[in-house]
């Protein structure tokens, strides 16, 4: 792992003694944002660990990961080995090892503590998504269909010891009809969910390795997935312009969030009835418009009444992640621009005028 640590980019710098400017609404919640600058191309995807401590990034550009502090956004270090663009990661129960998947056809397997490639799983095309399994035995991936190859899900049983590993999947579930951006354990790893370019969800089978059920859940594309707390229910956003809430159980569709420009993310708080819902105007578009007609906020939505209650800004770019931090007490959102945002509530969120509740 490279450990040299880059300096944080905040809203204030001490020596020209510069004002930390407070983003608030108009009843006074103020929010200073942290500014993490450690990837030289748009962010692709952040992950938080299970605890809340560890925040995982990853670019399209720099071929490498970054880990950061959560709290104070300080920079740990990067994993260095991937040859492509990396697309999606994830972290195990125990924040001992990470998962990474990457347009060089691999997925990548790393020590945590000290950045240390364990394991490397080849693929006949570029992965677009990886996956621990509850427990930590199993692990997921998705290949692209491209390459002469067919959009398909790995799952492969995860050792212990690596001198036992295999590159050798256990399942195989073809019959996706387009590329899968996004892909997420079940409860219990009876299943595996995941949204499409095809704007569809499906739920495969993990025992049978089959497709389950199938739900036209989007017009366009699902960009991302994300479970509550619980996982009795998932959200997905979509460039339709809407993210949707849905039942774990049955598929069915409870909530939908309109926008008024495409949505590359979205995610559910632990603490209070709130989303969040990221995205903007396509990339491709985006110098020839001012960040205020690009809609590049941060947008909180009533995950009951679906009602709109605020937003934050502060990207130069679409959002192409978010997360909550697990705890609630704070999210992260990675853009188009190239950094990574923290921002952390102040007491007055948490007050009953705010949360949602």
């Amino acid at each position: 792992m490279e450990l040299e640590k880059i300096g944080l980019c905040t809203d204030q710098t001490p020596s020209r003694q510069v004002k930390k400017p407070e983003v608030k609404d108009n009843d006074g919640i103020g929010m200073t944002p942290v500014l993490l600058k450690g990837h030289e191309g748009p962010i692709s995807k952040l992950k938080y660990n299970r605890h809340g401590d560890l925040l995982i990034t990853c670019a399209r550009k720099d071929k490498k990961p970054c880990m950061w502090w959560a709290d104070n956004g300080e920079r740990i270090g990067n994993f260095i080995g991937h040859e492509g663009a990396v697309w999606d990661v994830d972290i195990d129960y125990d924040s001992k090892r990470c998962l990474t998947a990457s347009a060089d056809r691999t997925a990548r397997l790393w020590d945590v503590e000290t950045g240390t490639e364990l394991f490397v799983f080849p693929h006949a095309s570029s992965v677009r998504c990886v996956g621990f399994a509850e427990g930590d035995t199993m692990l997921l991936t998705c290949q692209e269909d491209n390459f002469n190859s067919q959009a398909c899900i790995f799952v492969y049983n995860l050792e212990k010891d690596m001198k036992e590993q295999t590159a050798t999947p256990v399942r195989e579930m073809f019959g996706d009809t387009g590329k899968i951006n996004a892909a997420v354990w079940g409860p219990l790893n009876l299943f595996i969910l995941t949204g499409s370019v095809d704007g569809t969800i499906r739920k495969w089978n993990v025992k049978e390795g089959k497709e389950e059920q199938k739900v036209q859940a989007h017009t366009k594309e699902i960009r991302s997935i994300q479970f509550s707390k619980d996982k009795s229910m998932f959200i997905t956003s979509s460039i339709d312009k809407t993210a949707k809430l849905f039942d774990t159980k049955t598929l069915e569709c409870l909530k939908t969030f309109r926008s008024d420009r495409p949505l590359n993310s979205a995610s559910i708080s632990p603490l209070f009835n709130q989303v969040i819902v990221g995205g903007g105007q396509d990339a491709m578009n985006v110098t020839v418009t001012s960040s205020k007609v690009g809609h590049f906020e941060t947008d909180f939505y009533h995950m009951v009444y679906m009602d709109y209650m605020g937003s934050v800004k502060g990207h130069f770019g679409p959002i192409n992640s978010l997360m909550y931090n697990p705890g609630g007490r704070s999210y992260a959102s990675g853009s188009e621009d190239g950094y990574v945002r923290l921002h952390h509530f102040d007491k007055n969120y948490f007050t009953n005028k705010y949360n949602g509740l």
